[in-house]
This record gives C-alpha cells, sequence and structure tokens, in this order.
C-alpha cells in the first residue's frame, strides 16, 4: 500500500468519499424524481423518458472503463476530480435542456462523470481499509449514494409544486463543483506502489489465472443488481403515480427507497465482514425477491412504502456489498482497472432497467406488472453471486 494511503486519515477519506457518492445519487434520483414534470414539458412519451435516463448510464458505462484505467497510472486523486467537475457541469447543462435531443447530450455527459468516480471510490475503500473492514468501509462511502437520493426526494416532497425541476438539477451541478476544491486540496493519493515488473494490462488482468469465470459472474451479477436498482430509481415515482397515486407519494416511496438503502448498505457490509458474502447476499436476493413480488400487488400508500422501503435494504446493500468483493479478485496494480470493468459491464443493466420500464410501459404493461418482472431477475443473481462466491478464495 502507498505511504499516502498509509498515513491517510481514513474517516477524513470515507467522509469526503461519501460526499462525492451523495451527490452522484443526488444527481441520478433527480432524473427519476424530475421526469413526472419534465416529460411534458419537453413533449417526450415513456420511451424517451427511458432512453433519456438510460443516456447517463450509457456515459457511465464508458467513463467507468477509461477512469479506472486512468486512476491506476496518473493516481485517483486528479481522476476523482475530473469526474466530479465533469459531473457537476453537465448536470447545470441538463437543466438548461431545451429539447429532448440536448437532454440526451447532457445526460450521456453526466454520465461520463459517474462513470470515472465510481471506480475510484472503490479502490480507495480497499486501499484505505483493513481486509476485514473493506466490505464496511465500502458500504460506509457508497451508502452516500442513496442518501442523496433520500435528499432530492424530500427536496421535492417537502417543496411540492414550488419546486421547478430544472432548479432540482442546478442545484445538484453546483454542489460537485463546490466539492471540487476539497478533493484537490485535502483527499490524499491511496494508489499503492506499483511492484517492478508487474503486468498493468487489463486482459490479462481480468481473465488470466483462472479469473475468467469469477470476473464474468461478478460482471453478470452486477448487470442484474443493477437492472433492478436503476428500473427503481428512475421509475418508481412514475409507476407509483400509475397505481394510481399523487406525486407526493410516488417522491414518498422514493425517499423510503433510499432512506432505509443507507441502513441496508451499513448493515449489509457488516453482515459480509462477519459471515463472508455467499450467504449474506444470497439472502439479499431472495429477500429483494419478495419485496418486487409484494409491490407488484400493492395497492394502499402504506403498503407500497413499506416494500419500497424493503427492496433499497436490499438491493443497495448488495450493490455496495458487490463493490468490496471485486478489489479481491485482482492484484493491486490493475485494481482501479478490474473495479472500473465490473461497474462498466454491470452498468448495462442500469442501461437496460429505464429502458425495460418504458417499453414495457408504453407496451401497455401495469405499473404492477412491471415492479413484478423483476422477481426473476432477482433470483438469478442469487444464484449468480452463489456461484461466484463459491468459486473465490473469500467464499463467505
Amino acid at each position: 500500500m502507498a505511504r499516502s494511503a498509509r498515513t491517510a486519515r481514513p474517516k477524513l477519506v470515507v467522509a469526503v468519499c461519501f460526499l462525492i457518492a451523495a451527490l452522484e445519487g443526488y444527481d441520478i434520483q433527480a432524473f427519476g424524481v424530475a421526469a413526472p414534470r419534465l416529460a411534458p414539458e419537453l413533449g417526450l412519451n415513456a420511451g424517451q423518458v427511458g432512453w433519456a435516463a438510460s443516456a447517463a448510464m450509457i456515459g457511465l458505462v464508458l467513463g467507468a472503463f477509461a477512469g479506472g484505467w486512468a486512476a491506476d497510472r496518473t493516481g485517483r486523486r486528479p481522476i476523482l476530480l475530473g469526474s466530479t467537475a465533469c459531473f457537476g457541469l453537465f448536470s447545470i447543462a441538463t437543466a438548461y435542456a431545451p429539447d429532448y435531443g440536448f437532454l440526451l447530450l447532457a445526460r450521456f455527459l453526466t454520465g461520463l462523470g459517474f462513470g470515472g468516480a465510481m471506480p475510484n471510490l472503490i479502490a480507495i475503500a480497499a486501499e484505505i481499509s483493513r481486509p476485514e473492514r473493506r466490505a464496511a468501509t465500502t458500504s460506509a462511502m457508497f451508502c452516500g449514494m442513496p442518501a442523496g437520493g433520500a435528499a432530492v426526494a424530500l427536496l421535492t416532497q417537502l417543496g411540492g409544486e414550488a419546486v421547478d425541476w430544472r432548479a432540482i438539477f442546478l442545484l445538484g451541478g453546483a454542489l460537485p463543483l463546490l466539492i471540487a476544491p476539497v478533493i484537490a486540496f485535502l483527499l490524499p493519493e491511496t494508489r499503492p506502489q506499483r511492484a517492478p515488473g508487474a503486468d498493468r494490462r487489463l486482459l490479462p488482468a481480468l481473465f488470466g489465472e483462472g479469473r475468467a469465470v469469477p470476473t464474468l459472474l461478478l460482471w453478470a451479477v452486477n448487470m442484474l443488481t443493477l437492472l433492478v436498482l436503476y428500473l427503481m430509481l428512475n421509475w418508481l415515482p412514475t409507476l407509483v403515480v400509475a397505481k394510481g397515486h399523487g406525486p407526493g407519494e410516488g417522491a414518498s416511496a422514493a425517499l423510503a427507497f433510499n432512506l432505509v438503502g443507507v441502513a441496508g448498505a451499513l448493515l449489509l457490509g457488516q453482515a459480509v465482514d462477519r459471515a463472508g458474502f455467499r450467504w449474506t447476499l444470497v439472502a439479499a436476493y431472495v429477500a429483494l425477491a419478495g419485496a418486487m413480488a409484494a409491490l407488484e400487488f400493492a395497492a394502499g400508500a402504506p403498503e407500497i412504502l413499506l416494500f419500497s422501503a424493503l427492496a433499497g435494504f436490499m438491493v443497495l446493500g448488495a450493490q455496495y456489498a458487490l463493490y468490496a468483493l471485486a478489489p479481491t479478485l485482482y492484484a493491486a496494480e490493475v485494481r482501479a482497472a478490474g473495479a472500473g470493468a465490473a461497474v462498466g459491464v454491470g452498468r448495462f443493466g442500469s442501461i437496460i432497467g429505464p429502458l425495460l420500464a418504458g417499453e414495457l410501459r408504453q407496451a401497455g404493461w401495469s405499473a404492477g406488472q412491471v415492479l413484478g418482472a423483476m422477481l426473476p431477475v432477482a433470483l438469478a443473481a442469487a444464484v449468480a453471486v452463489f456461484v461466484l462466491t463459491s468459486l473465490t478464495r473469500r467464499p463467505g
């Protein structure tokens, strides 16, 4: 481990990374919360809303590969700084979108910033924490994402009709630009010192020495998890409205999903450190499948809030535990690139999720049917993570 990683103040690093994750979570959830008002103003149909939501995820895929690769060569801090500034600037651009084409471009470029930041947060968590605390540290950083999502949902709920959708994105863009100096001057560099002659090629790192099957399974379970997660982040308020409730109930469901997701991130991270990845994650995915099945038939607002909260607890907790699992598969010299590949490929699920919801709604599926369609996805993730953790050196 690099000297700066050993001497860094872990609490300060976690706090800064938590803030970055919270700002990402704010912006991602902002689109879902803003969509019911944004779509009519820009004249978008359900399919176009799905594409606009997925444009950020397409950018994130490319940003994750590029950001992880670059960070292993130039350091974590400069890439994290540039990525944060990028998603701040283009979140502001989203607020000024005059039409569908501009909106797609702004969301794509915002996603590039998201993608560049995420593998660096994962690598930093691995490099400042003891192995027995890695999952808890990673989860503590990344629970900023649901906290940020909860903040925008709460802002919308409290402000009601007075909160313009453009103001939501302006705030979400200004805050990352304000935190950029903190990253530049307070966040230490944690990149490990490279061993002489170390192989830093990405393909051998991902697929060499028996890692091919674990890498593919890690990608698959990330993709399945993010399909569910981003469908919920982008469509939950709209689907609740489609069940016959008002925008306030939709915002409340998003708030419950994110707030309880923070608890899920922290508690499942601790459970993984104590009990291992395998059974903790399998149980989480089975419970997630149950929550999605219950949401399909939930009619009253209290039921919707309860099962939205349970889904958030499980899917967010599982996703952040996967972020802690990824660095254990790869050598330190390619840790960010390996994590970036897992984030990038997994994010195809985050692209598919919003698009799938939009297309199913366009085809006439009810809100309940869209939610219920996530049950087999969650069960498939349970199977994939069981096999993955059975093959790795930390089977749990």
